[in-house]
This record gives structure tokens, C-alpha cells and sequence, in this order.
């Protein structure tokens, strides 16, 4: 993983494993650079046709801002551009009104130094689908994220609830949602994976509401902690074990570089 706050840091190792003809999982460094980056990601999805909140950047100056805020509806979720492991995706970064989200935007830029994107807020359900393989790929498992307390404020799967999520959160998985809204979500999460060129293993974050699966972003590299990644998380919840997990990326890899590389020489 890279350091700092551009927008590519994540691509840094692949590319260096590719310019030394290394061999290695997961995605290459132009998926990895359109995946963090969320404005980017989010014009790639929704040009193959998936559906996305709208959203505007925020890049410093409220002023030349304010007419594209303007045209959103409110709710709105506002969260830095190039973060992952939900830095900056808190409680608090839903806004009602627009003089709450004004103060808060150059808060949010100075603070992390990168830009605000702002999205219009889906309230509905909070899912995350895995996907495996290459040609073709495949959903994992849809697991859905609920708070263990209803509230009647929105939820936001923030970082302070990951960090307790044995205390604040349940994950439902396989997702009790009706077969054709899995259909719908399945569709999304393929389409979104082939849409930023994604290799091996994505795991794909969406809002659903009224059977619509609203994209909200892509981690082509997500956490394999054996004890609380998401991924393992959902493959634990399938009766699927971490090791059998790691196994089946490492077989995509394998099989996508089989042509191209002798098997001894993957790492």
C-alpha cells in the first residue's frame, strides 16, 4: 500500500513488480489508481451503464462550488476522494442542509489534502459483494451491514463503527434480500468489476434502495485480515475457511497468468 494522499499510491508496488517482471495477484496499477480515486470510479461504473449517487468534487473554493452542491438533493455524504479503509467515512459526514456541508468542505480538504467528493446520500440498504475470478468472475456473497441498535438517525457503516464491529454491527450473509434484487446487485457488482478492470479478487461496496444498487465504491485490494476483513468476514459467514479463501484468488491468479508465465516462477 502506498504512502501520502495522491490519488495513485496505491498502484506504487504493482508497478514496480511489473517493470522488475514479477508476477503477482490482485489488480494492475491502472485499476488500482481508478479505484481509489472515487470521481473516477464512480464516471467508469456509471458509463457501463450502473447506477451511482450523484456527485460533485470539491477541490477548495466554496464559491465556485456552490452551483453544482446546489444541484443535489439533500441528504448528502461528503468523504475524502482518495481514501480507503474508511478514513474520513464517519457518522457526521452526512449533511441535511447546505450550511452545515459549506463549513464542513474546507475542514475536509485541508484535513486530508485531497478533494471532497460529495454525494447525494441513498438511504436504504448497506451491502458489500465480493468477487473472485477472471473470464468470468464471480460473486462470493452478498453480505448486508445493519446496526446492531436501530436508530433513527441514518446509518453510516463509518470507522468508528468498524473499529467496535463485534459490538455495533451485524452482517447478514447470504443477504436476506428477495431474488430479484440479488439478481440486480450481482449484475451491478460484475459490471462494476469489468468496468475499472478489476483482477482476481474486488470487493464492491453499494447502497440499495427500491431494488435500484446504487455503486458507492470498489477496493481491489481489500482487507485479508484473518479477524476483521470484510471479505474474510463474508467467506467466514459462507462456511468458506481463510485458507480456502486464499486459495481461490491465488488459483484466479494463477489461472489468468498460466499463459503467460511458467507456474514456478509466480510469486
Amino acid at each position: 500500500v502506498g504512502t501520502g494522499h495522491g490519488g495513485a499510491r496505491d498502484d506504487r508496488v504493482p508497478a514496480v513488480l511489473e517493470m522488475l517482471e514479477i508476477p503477482y495477484t490482485g489488480s494492475d496499477p491502472l485499476t488500482l489508481a481508478a479505484a481509489l480515486d472515487k470521481d473516477c470510479a464512480k464516471r467508469l461504473v456509471a458509463a457501463a451503464g450502473v447506477h451511482t449517487p450523484a456527485w460533485t468534487l470539491f477541490d477548495g473554493g466554496v464559491t465556485a462550488q456552490s452551483r453544482a452542491i446546489d444541484d443535489l438533493r439533500f441528504p448528502v455524504f461528503a468523504k475524502p476522494a482518495y481514501e480507503g479503509s474508511s478514513k474520513g467515512i464517519l457518522a457526521a459526514s452526512v449533511f441535511f442542509e447546505v450550511n452545515a456541508l459549506m463549513s464542513a468542505l474546507e475542514q475536509l480538504h485541508e484535513m486530508y489534502c485531497q478533494p471532497v467528493l460529495i454525494e447525494e446520500f441513498i438511504d436504504g440498504d448497506e451491502l458489500t459483494v465480493g468477487v473472485i475470478g477472471n473470464r468470468p468472475a464471480e460473486v462470493l456473497g452478498i453480505m448486508r451491514v445493519l446496526p446492531r441498535v436501530p436508530s433513527d438517525q441514518p446509518f453510516v457503516y463509518s470507522l468508528e463503527m468498524k473499529r467496535d464491529w463485534q459490538r455495533q454491527l451485524r452482517y447478514d450473509c447470504p443477504a436476506s434480500l428477495d431474488a430479484c434484487d440479488s439478481l440486480a446487485v450481482n449484475r451491478a457488482a460484475l459490471a462494476s468489476f469489468a468496468a475499472l478492470g478489476c483482477r482476481d479478487v474486488a470487493r464492491i461496496d453499494f447502497r440499495l434502495r427500491d431494488g435500484v444498487p446504487y455503486f458507492l465504491e470498489a477496493n481491489p485490494l481489500p482487507g485479508l485480515s484473518p479477524s476483521s476483513g470484510d471479505l474474510v468476514l463474508m467467506a467466514g459467514c459462507l462456511d468458506i475457511d481463510y485458507s480456502a479463501l486464499v486459495a481461490r484468488i491465488l488459483d484466479a491468479a494463477l489461472q489468468r497468468l498460466s499463459h503467460v508465465v511458467p507456474a514456478r516462477s509466480i510469486r
